[in-house]
């Protein structure tokens, strides 16, 4: 393999990989949980195969320019993860994708075949850097591996031109992510918020709507958590203090672990958890947490005292993102399905299925006539109060990581 400037992972950060693949959102599955956040970067499956070879220097334009082939060749290989897609009642057919082929006549090699963020990358990476066709001409990774994928070069840039209905339906809170300002290179193909979750039981009836209560609440004492990613832990702790996560300094983020820390010395804080959160958040033994959404949405299907709360502060939201990689054979035939995910039926018939936040805007009234019910979810559907204090966690710097790792790390206990 061609090598290149290395770019090492140092020992907090895989430290964080590791905690995260063990009980974070590395660990869980789709559709009933979340998965892989931004400490899960790079991890245990595919630590062997990073480390074998360099990173190289970001090179965005004109790297990942190639040959399109979709007028001849009427196909697109698409690889996704599981229980991601819609299917049909034979358990078999994918009536959205079998949709797209038949007006179209474009066919779709759909392949479940990301696992998690860490693993895929450790597929795909050797062909990338050595300037190779991976074999798949559209691709869905979290936001981190989709910063890392384009500032390396390794995204083909989309023509817009090819991409009415996304352009057009984008919802305003998943247009200008940092690492990739305007989507030149990507569009999403979900949102993941973090929020407050509460039992209501355990709390006497009383909503828990903030980080300040978190921490603060006497009555909340011992059964308090938050979570063991940093991102999500800091950043909305962050919010709570009235900064910016996606704008933030090295004091700030010293001052929201020094915030959490009194409620690790004071007991305030029971513990930082992974998705096991949820076993004790049912049973009332942790009455307020930092949760994840998607956890939220199964919880309250089996036990109605479960509530979530959008802090008057924010939330953080991260997002699953669709992108063609380089040197892919079928990118014009890629781009068409993109833009085809965002006419407002179809972006309906996938968010009725998968559960997961919508990034269309005005979809709401074709999901009502799926299902009212998911259409009135503010965890699917954000309303325009919801979705104006979305925020993202900024990109980190391989320093500013490894720091801030370390002194999460040394809060957590891990």
């Amino acid at each position: 393999m061609e090598q290149y400037e290395p770019e090492r992972l140092s020992a907090p950060q895989l430290a964080a990989m590791r905690r995260s693949l063990r009980d974070g959102r590395g660990a869980l599955t789709r559709r009933s949980l979340l998965r892989a956040s931004g400490t899960a970067a790079l991890a245990l499956g595919g630590l062997g195969a990073l480390s074998a070879c360099g990173i190289p220097p970001a090179k965005r334009e004109g790297a990942a320019a190639s040959d399109d082939h979709s007028a001849a060749e009427k196909q697109i290989n698409f690889s996704n993860w599981t229980e991601y897609m819609d299917v049909g009642e034979d358990e078999k057919s994918r009536p959205t994708l079998d949709a797209f082929t038949r007006r179209t006549g474009i066919k779709v090699k759909y392949t479940e075949d990301i696992n998690d963020n860490v693993e895929f990358f450790g597929k795909i990476k050797p062909q990338l850097a050595a300037g190779q066709d991976t074999g798949r001409d559209l691709v869905i990774v979290t936001d981190w591996l989709a910063a890392r994928i384009i500032r390396l070069g390794w995204a083909q840039k989309l023509d817009h031109a090819n991409l009415p209905h996304a352009f057009a339906n984008l919802s305003a809170q998943f247009r200008t992510p940092d690492w990739d300002p305007g989507r030149a290179y990507s569009y999403p193909w979900t949102g993941i918020p973090t929020v407050i979750a509460y039992n209501e039981k355990a709390t006497g009836g009383r909503k828990v709507d903030s980080v300040t209560q978190l921490l603060d609440d006497p009555r909340l004492k011992g059964k308090v958590s938050f979570l063991s990613e940093m991102r999500d832990s800091v950043g909305m702790t962050l919010l709570d203090m009235g900064k910016d996560p996606g704008s933030f300094t090295d004091a700030d983020f010293d001052a929201a672990v020094g915030r959490m820390q009194k409620g690790v010395d004071t007991k305030q804080i029971r513990r930082f958890t992974g998705n096991d959160y949820t076993a004790d958040l049912s049973k009332g033994d942790i009455a307020a947490c930092v949760a994840w959404a998607g956890d939220i949405i199964q919880l309250q299907a089996d036990n109605p005292a479960i509530k979530f709360s959008i802090p008057s502060a924010g939330y953080i939201t991260s997002s699953d993102n669709m992108l063609v990689p380089a040197k892919a054979r079928h990118k014009t035939n890629a781009e068409k399905l993109m833009d085809y995910y965002y006419e407002l039926p179809v972006a309906a018939q996938l968010a009725a299925y998968i559960n997961y936040v919508c990034p269309v805007d005005g979809v709401a009234g074709e999901l009502a006539k799926i299902d009212q019910s998911m259409a009135s979810n503010t965890l699917i559907l954000p309303d325009k109060a919801m979705a104006a204090k979305s925020r993202s966690f900024r990109s980190l710097s391989s320093e500013e990581e490894t720091a801030y790792e370390e002194k999460f790390a040394g809060l957590i206990g891990a």
